[in-house]
């Protein structure tokens, strides 16, 4: 089973609770609104990285991220990220997609809509209204592909879902 960590909204400050929660994964997916660049370079240390730019990420950029980005979940299954889901252009994840990581709301979500799994890990960064600090796991297996995402401060469960997919 492969685990995947993801990511969102840090806007410039990585938890140690995140870096522990994120710690073992396989791959780790960054959705966006990162802040400081530093914190990819930690998030590489740890496993291969995939990450795009948020509606906060200004400036010039040692290396510009894209605005939508693919990550290979293996079986012919894609995993796509981008920020904002509304701005994911209609057929832009592509067939084989399977699942859909977003941030910006800030909001921990997990729902399967149309065989494609949304997922929204929540903010892991500072603290906005009166939501959680969160962080989610993907875990990848021959048929299903399941999340989690939990709050990183008190370790409660913040939302999953499972989505069966059948050998690859």
């Amino acid at each position: 089973m492969r685990r995947i960590g993801l990511i969102s909204d840090t806007h410039s400050l990585l938890r140690p609770e995140a870096e522990a929660f994120l710690q073992g994964a396989d791959a780790i997916v960054h959705a966006g609104d990162i802040g400081d660049r530093g914190i990819l370079d930690t998030l590489a240390r740890i496993a291969p990285l995939t990450a795009v730019y948020g509606n906060n990420d200004h400036g010039p950029a040692p290396e510009p991220l894209p605005e939508l980005d693919w990550l290979d979940l293996g079986g012919g299954r894609q995993l796509c990220v981008i920020h904002e889901l509304p701005r994911l252009p209609p057929g832009a994840a592509g067939a084989d997609c399977r699942v859909v990581v977003a941030g910006h709301s800030h909001k921990p979500a997990a729902v399967v809509r149309d065989g494609v799994l949304l997922v929204n890990p929540g903010s892991a960064g500072p603290r906005r209204f009166k939501l959680p600090v969160s962080a989610g796991e993907l875990l990848v297996a021959e048929d299903r592909i399941s999340v989690r995402v939990v709050d990183l401060l008190s370790g409660e469960l913040c939302a999953e879902a499972l989505l069966p997919t059948g050998p690859g």
